[in-house]
Order: structure tokens, then sequence, then C-alpha cells
């Protein structure tokens, strides 16, 4: 479909599909329509930074998209049933439902926090059992997969021609020795479908096949099928997505699993986001450096996390650095300046979708429609702060110029989902409640002596808040504070 911008004419989207390993034109299934799987997290433990990059990111793609005038349906799953929160259900001597429940919550909670836009459909695997068993019996029916001795079910990749061809991997040497030795598999390839249950240490469902659970590939094809899938159309959706380390073999295993039951493609473009690094590091619990949100929240605010995570385009490496983040805030300060000058202190709805109006709106969106160029697009942002500051300057009350700037920024809001606070409240961030209160009262003091006339006073108390880091501002309308 051709995306239609008033001021700049015909811009069509433009995405790295990670399959062709190139740029490609976006052509939807449907005209008008986009429809997206990501894949979530599995709930064992508390969100971490690798977590949030790939949520932002497709977050940001379906900003994208909506601002285009496209109709957006984008789900996320979340794996509720795994080895993982097996073992932590032993390890905690908590219900399975119980840790899922919690770490979900948590997950909502810190996605909320910097600015994510909630799924417009959020299944789970332990609520899709039927649709996973169906398929795998579906499978088995063509003879796509078998049943071993221990009543394990596995899909036999050999039956698939094309397996391998998203990740260009699977079918090398070193693909498969580091796959594990399991004498029940006909071949070292092929994965787990279904998982009989073992006895009273395993956990199972009733279902078509028996007792007892899904692997965990097959459980983001069913859910597709289920909620997203075009059943008649060569391909099932237009866009599947997910961390660049779920390529291979997660996203191959579902590729392959979906085509042998089917006979069409799970989707028709992939999207991948880079790795975060923490410390020259890939980030990963296993080497001890997972940087879990609900810590980085309680340092900064979500969305001066935001800002800083989605400035790094989103298929190259993320290497986190304090240094960068608070160089990145300095983008969010001069917003909120501008917010402040022109008047409108109130926040604006990042949730809302808005549609472009003006040459700089159509920019900023032709930029993100090459593939989220976003450092096309934050320079872009960058001249229309420098710009909207000289005109501010050359005609201070011209309401129509203030107007016009504060379109942009609710446009800004909209698609990048940052300068959406309030502005006050955004320069005294990092200020605690009992701070602000005396804060607060100083600044009483202060207007009390002003008005006695008692200026040698006033200014006494003026060099305190500044020694404590806070800057007064007289306005028509009172004093106002802000941190330094």
């Amino acid at each position: 479909m051709k995306l239609i911008l008033s001021m700049i004419g015909e811009v069509i989207m433009k995405i790295y599909d990670s399959k062709a390993k190139m740029k490609l034109d976006f052509k939807p299934i449907k005209e008008g329509e986009v429809r997206i799987y990501v894949c979530g997290p599995t709930v064992y433990d508390d969100a971490h930074l690798g977590h949030a990059r790939s949520s932002l990111v497709f977050d940001l793609l379906a900003r994208v998209f909506r601002a285009s005038g496209y109709k957006v349906t984008l789900a996320k799953n979340f794996t509720d049933i795994d080895d993982k929160i097996i073992n932590k259900s032993k390890e905690s001597n908590q219900e399975i439902t119980q840790i899922t429940t919690a770490y979900i919550q948590s997950y909502l909670k810190d996605m909320a926090a910097l600015g994510v836009k909630q799924a417009d459909i959020e299944p789970k695997a332990t609520e899709s059992i039927p649709e996973i068993s169906t398929m795998i019996q579906t499978l088995m029916q063509k003879g796509a997969a078998y049943k071993s001795t221990n009543g394990d079910i596995y899909l036999e990749v050999a039956k698939d021609p094309n397996y391998g061809n998203l990740s260009m991997r699977g079918n090398d040497e070193e693909s498969q020795a580091r796959i594990k030795e399991n004498e029940e598999k006909k071949d070292p390839r092929d994965f787990a479908l279904w998982k009989a249950y073992k006895g009273e240490d395993d956990i199972g469902y009733e279902s078509i096949l028996g007792f007892g659970r899904p692997g965990w590939h097959i459980e983001c094809s069913a859910m597709i099928e289920k909620h997203l899938a075009y059943k008649d159309e060569e391909f099932g959706i237009d866009i599947h997505g997910g961390g660049a380390d779920l390529l291979f073999p997660h996203h191959e295993n579902e590729a392959s699993q979906t085509r042998c039951a089917t006979g069409r493609e799970i989707a028709k473009y992939w999207m991948h986001n880079g790795f975060v690094n923490i410390n020259g590091e890939k980030m990963s619990k296993s080497l001890g450096n997972s940087f879990f949100i609900k810590d980085a929240l309680k340092h900064y605010h979500g969305e001066i996390l935001r800002n800083y995570l989605i400035s790094t385009h989103y298929r190259s490496i993320l290497s986190f650095s304090q240094e960068d983040l608070l160089s990145s805030k300095k983008r969010l300060d001069k917003i909120y300046r501008l917010k402040k000058r022109i008047g409108f202190i109130a926040c604006f709805d990042s949730q809302k979708d808005l549609m472009p109006k003006n040459d700089f709106q159509n920019s900023l969106l032709e930029a993100l429609c090459d593939d989220l160029n976003i450092s096309k697009a934050l320079a872009i942002l960058e001249s229309m702060l420098s710009e909207s500051n000289q005109k501010i300057d050359a005609s201070p009350k011209d309401k129509t110029l203030k107007n016009e700037i504060a379109q942009n920024l609710e446009f800004i809001a909209s698609l990048l989902g940052i300068g959406v606070m309030n502005a006050n409240e955004y320069f005294q961030l990092g200020v605690d409640e009992k701070q602000k209160l005396e804060i607060q009262a100083l600044i009483e003091q202060r207007s009390e002596a002003k008005k006695q006339k008692d200026y040698t006073k006033a200014d006494e108390i003026r060099s305190k808040l500044e020694s404590m880091g806070i800057m007064i501002l007289d306005t028509a309308d009172g004093s106002v504070w802000e941190k330094a």
C-alpha cells in the first residue's frame, strides 16, 4: 500500500526483512491493514532491558503504521508454561498461576511506565491448549510429526524441504553440533511439539493428545492461527517480530511447523531487533548482567528511558551507558523547555494516534517510514526545536505560531511517545515529596517577603533554594520551580 502524506506526495513504507536480508517495500496482505505478531516474555522473572527494547521497537513500528493511516492489529503473547516456570514453582513453592499472574502484571506495569501501548491481543499459552493440540494433531495426520516412545511428539524436520530458509541455519554442522543428543528423536534437528506428562514433578493439561504440555515453538504458531492469521492467503500475517536471539531456532521452527500444518508461510515479513549490551557484553541472565526495568525505573523516569532506548536504530546493538542516557536526556529537556515557552504546561495524550498535518510532521513520519530511521527522525526533530525557538524570539506574542508548535509537540508525543508529561512535573523529576513540601514552603515565604518589600530576605531564600539545586522562575501566574 502506498502511504499518502499531504505535503510530500507518495511515500512507501520500507522495512528490513530478516529473511530476504534486505530492505523491502512493505505491501500489506490486505489493503490498508497490517497484522503484527511479536514474541512476548516467558513470565518467570521480572522484565529486563532486552524486553524493554523489543517492546519499544514494535510499539514505535505500530505507531508509525497508525500515523500512516493503517488499521493495525498488534498481538504479543505471554509464555506462561515452560520448564523455567516449572522450576521457579518448585524453588519458590508457589503455584504456576500465582507466579505467571504476578510477572505478567509486573511486565505490563513496566511497559506502561515506558509509554508502550498495550497490545491489541495478548494471548497466553495456557489459554490456547485446544488450538495447540489441534495443530499438532494436524501435523501428525499429515505425516510431519511423530510420537516418540516416551509419549513426546516431535516435528520431523526432514519432512520440510524449506527448513532453514529463514535463518540460513539448522542444516549446517555448527547448528547441529549445538543440539543436545536425544534418543527419542529421529533427527537431531527435530523439536518437541508436545511433552507428555512425566509424573508428580511435572505439569500437564488435558487435551486431545493426552495429558501433557506444549513445547515452546508451537505456542506462537497456534496463537497466530487462532487470533491473527488470514486463512485463505499465501501468508498468515504481515509481520512477525522479536529479538535477534529468536531468529534461530525459535522463529525457524515456528515457520516450519506452520508451513507443514497449513501449507502457507506464517508471515510475509520478519523483523528482528538487535541485542542490548551491558559493559560491552551481550545482556543475559547466564552472564549475570541482566538489568531489570524495575531497577532502572528507580533511578530514571520511564520517559527518559524510552527516549534513550529508541534513539539507537532497532537493528543495531544498543550498548547501555548511563553517560549516553543522560546525554540523550538533553533532547527531552529541549522539548519541555519549548513546551513551557509556548505556555503549554499540561500533558499530551501519547495514546492518541495523530495523522501528519504539516511539513515537519510529514518529514518526521517519512523518516520513520524508512525502516524506522530514528537517526534521521531525531535530526529533523532537533531542527524543529531550534527553528521554533528562533521564531518565538522573533515573534514572542504570535499565538498562531505557538499553536502550530503545540500541534508539532503533540504529534511528537503521539508518534515517538516522548514529551507527554506536564512540563512543570518533568523539571521536578528526582525531587521526593518531602523535598517538594520544603521547597513549596520556602517559595511561599519568599512570596510573602516580596509582598512586605523585604527583598533582602527574598534574595536569601532564592539563594538557599539555588544551593539546594532548585531554580525559581517568576511568572505572571506566580513563582514556579524546577530542578537545576
